[in-house]
């Protein structure tokens, strides 16, 4: 099931993306959150006006997803930058598509032009659920992160939403 992210779901939702921190690169961020900063970050989610949702399954959040802004400046206002983070039981069971496909119906109703995804070049899971949901490599760039004592290269796939006349 899912559903918009609420404060009920501030400690599962940081201890999944607290996980994502400490064992891969799927963030680049050397550091997990705290208690004080992780319900800030969680806060400023929940009241940017773009969509933050959860999966649920029986044991609780089973990974959740946002959208924001893909650049501050103006022009940017129709493009839109993803994230989605599963819990590390629940990898490889669809989560991550279900919510991903979520997201794009939420920023296509939301009048979206171009969903952009961020994507640590050897996660390569990641690299192929994007690419079969229509997504395409448009940029690579190299060693712009460094994490766990090596460069990372990361890879830059756009979505273009259909306009509603195309749906």
């Amino acid at each position: 099931m899912i559903d918009n992210a609420t404060a009920a779901d501030f400690e599962q939702v940081l201890s999944i993306y607290n996980e994502v921190i400490r064992n891969t690169t799927a963030v680049y961020a050397d550091a997990e959150f705290d208690e004080p900063s992780g319900r800030i970050w969680f806060e400023t989610k929940l009241s940017s006006g773009f969509p933050f949702i959860v999966a649920r399954d029986a044991a609780g959040v089973a990974g959740f997803g946002a959208f924001g802004a893909f650049r501050a400046w103006p022009c940017y206002r129709h493009s839109v930058e993803h994230s989605v983070h599963v819990r590390a039981d629940c990898r490889g069971k669809g989560i991550g598509r279900a919510l991903l496909q979520e997201l794009m119906v939420r920023a296509s109703a939301k009048g979206m032009h171009v969903m952009v995804a961020a994507i640590d070049t050897q996660n390569v899971a990641s690299i192929r659920l994007h690419e079969s949901m229509g997504f395409r490599p448009v940029g690579h760039f190299h060693e712009v992160g460094f994490k766990f004592g090596r460069w990372l290269d990361l890879d830059f796939l756009e979505f273009i939403i259909p306009p509603p006349s195309a749906r």
